[in-house]
């Protein structure tokens, strides 16, 4: 349940508390940020890093940050687009595309870019496949039969 500006509860005439923050009247609909990093399995700094960058706004209540259901889905798509292997540029781009829609678990993307991705990510395979069998090329084995690091 999303609440909506006017339902914030006014902690003086203008509803500010006086340090520039807004008074949250329900914080239960809100995710602080250790709910968030517990939940996703990220750092608070790769959080506070995605609020630096523009891709999450929490709300303020003093000290603590707390996030709408708004902000919990973009960290979705972040998520899913860092595992797709886009820069933060292009999530941000993707993410700007996508508000407003119904599919709330996809990210604006097109046959062309999907398309591109997967190339981009199946060199990237390639080039760490190569790396992979030129270090193990790199072992010597001693003689227990075991290998030996090479200096």
């Amino acid at each position: 349940m999303m609440m909506k500006e006017h339902e914030f509860a006014a902690s003086g005439v203008d509803g500010r508390t006086g340090y520039g923050e807004t008074k949250i009247a329900n914080r239960s609909d809100y995710f602080t940020i250790g709910d968030l990093a517990r939940e996703f399995g990220v750092t608070l700094r790769a959080l506070r890093f995605y609020e630096d960058k523009g891709l999450l706004s929490p709300k303020r209540e003093g000290l603590t940050r707390l996030y709408s259901a708004t902000d919990r889905n973009r960290l979705v798509l972040i998520l899913k687009g860092k595992r797709y292997g886009f820069t933060l540029s292009e999530i941000k781009a993707m993410i700007a595309l996508h508000e407003g829609r119904d599919d709330a678990a996809n990210l604006a993307l097109s046959q062309e870019t999907i398309l591109q991705q997967i190339a981009v990510l199946e060199k990237q395979r390639q080039e760490i496949e190569e790396a992979i069998a030129e270090l193990r090329s790199s072992l010597q084995p001693c003689s227990s039969g075991r290998l030996a690091k090479t200096d």
